[in-house]
């Protein structure tokens, strides 16, 4: 059962092979893709990478204030993406969640670079969030193949995750005017056998965050079958460092493949999508016995759940399945019992990965990308179990017309941000 899935895994993961990447002219530091949105009508961005080997840029999208996306412009990170190694090659290079994220305290924008093993960050213009202007230069990731990023509540730390040979955490003091310093002693091993760039999905890193509390730094670790993954907690003491090891947290029996990783709020407990089974839940107030609270919760027809995101508005979490293009709705009880809601299908063969959700007005909107279908998919979450499809926005033809190389293969990352 177990190196079945472990087939089927990599199978999926490798079974959305784009034919070409789309023809464009010369990269530059910046292409235009629309003209600014009308004043008052963007109420926000949201932001994804193109990863590409030759060049990584951060694509910007005004969203307005029916949550509707429109494409703005796309920065050069000054460094370059890369793809994992899998046979055949497919969407989802990284294998991971959280490749760009935005801080709404820090008002900042922070990309992996996996190919050139760097971090760029970027400040953001608080009234016209899809303007970026980088900080500084990119500064080492300290490690290599680096694939997933986590601000703290503050904005003021930055931590990446290397998957590579060269595999743990590290730690950076944000500074809005000069960029990224190291922060000292968090720089961290995660000890996994890996090459550069990694091999998988299986046995890849693939999420870091920080607890609710911020006390914790969190790591997530898929398994090989029959051996399942694990959990890699580090602490955070007062003046920033890491606990010198972390603790090892394993899911419940029939865990095996722990993917991204959504705080459960006020619960001080994770749901992380897991590409073997479904998602599992983390009781982590009792992180070193076990809890009978913890569990392994079967999606049944799943084939790669592997990217989750929470609604503050209907209460429940949307985890994104690459392997059948299907949302799943999970409302998590106050016992931690996890329960399907109801699932949507959305395009057939797209290759769904990352996702967000924003708080716009009094509705939330997932943004999802569709690697594959090279377009964002946009939802509407109006109430538990009501959401449904308000947008497809398309991305190829608006980067072919920039001169913006886009290749469904190595599209990377979905973070938003919200005016105030």
């Amino acid at each position: 059962m177990l190196s079945s899935t472990f087939v089927l895994f990599s199978v999926l993961f490798g079974s959305f092979v784009s034919a070409s990447p789309i023809p464009i002219r010369a990269q530059n530091d910046m292409k235009m893709m629309n003209p600014r949105s009308a004043q008052g009508n963007t109420v926000g961005a949201a932001y994804f990478i193109t990863n590409e080997p030759e060049g990584n840029f951060v694509v910007s999208a005004d969203i307005g204030s029916d949550g509707k996306l429109k494409l703005r412009r796309a920065v050069n990170t000054q460094g370059k993406g890369a793809h994992g190694q899998t046979s055949p090659l497919g969407p989802d290079a990284l294998f991971s969640q959280g490749a760009v994220k935005a801080s709404a305290a820090g008002k900042m924008v922070a990309t992996v670079n996996a190919g050139s093993n760097s971090v760029s960050v970027f400040s953001m213009d608080p009234q016209d969030p899809a303007q970026l202007t980088m900080i500084g230069q990119p500064v080492s990731s300290g490690g290599e193949f680096p694939m997933s990023l986590a601000f703290n509540k503050e904005g003021n730390k930055l931590c990446v995750l290397n998957g590579g040979k060269v595999n743990g955490v590290n730690c950076f003091i944000v500074d809005q005017k000069k960029g990224l310093s190291a922060q000292p002693n968090a720089q961290r091993p995660l000890g996994i056998n890996q090459t550069t760039p990694a091999t998988g999905p299986a046995g890849t890193a693939s999420h870091v965050i920080f607890s609710e509390d911020g006390k914790q730094l969190i790591a997530s670790v898929k398994g090989t079958p029959p051996t399942a993954g694990f959990l890699a907690m580090w602490n955070v003491q007062a003046d920033g460092s890491l606990s010198e090891n972390f603790q090892k947290v394993a899911p419940q029996k029939g865990g095996l493949l722990p993917f991204s990783m959504t705080v459960i709020p006020g619960k001080n407990a994770i749901l992380a999508t897991d590409a073997g089974l479904g998602f599992d839940i983390f009781d982590m107030s009792n992180a070193n016995g076990g809890s009978t609270k913890s569990s392994a919760n079967e999606i049944k027809g799943q084939k790669a759940t592997c990217w989750s995101s929470f609604s503050p508005k209907t209460k429940n979490f949307y985890l994104t399945d690459i392997g059948t293009a299907m949302v799943t709705e999970v409302n998590v009880a106050d016992n931690l019992k996890g329960t399907i809601v109801k699932q949507y299908p959305q395009g057939n063969n797209s290759g769904t990965i990352d996702n967000d959700i924003a708080t716009v007005g009094k509705n939330d909107f997932m943004y999802i990308m569709a690697a594959n279908a090279t377009a964002v998919d946009v939802m509407s979450l109006n109430a538990p179990g009501k959401a449904q499809q308000v947008q497809k926005l398309d991305i190829a033809g608006p980067a072919k017309a920039a001169g913006l190389t886009v290749n469904p293969n190595n599209l990377q990352g979905m973070t938003t941000f919200i005016k105030k």
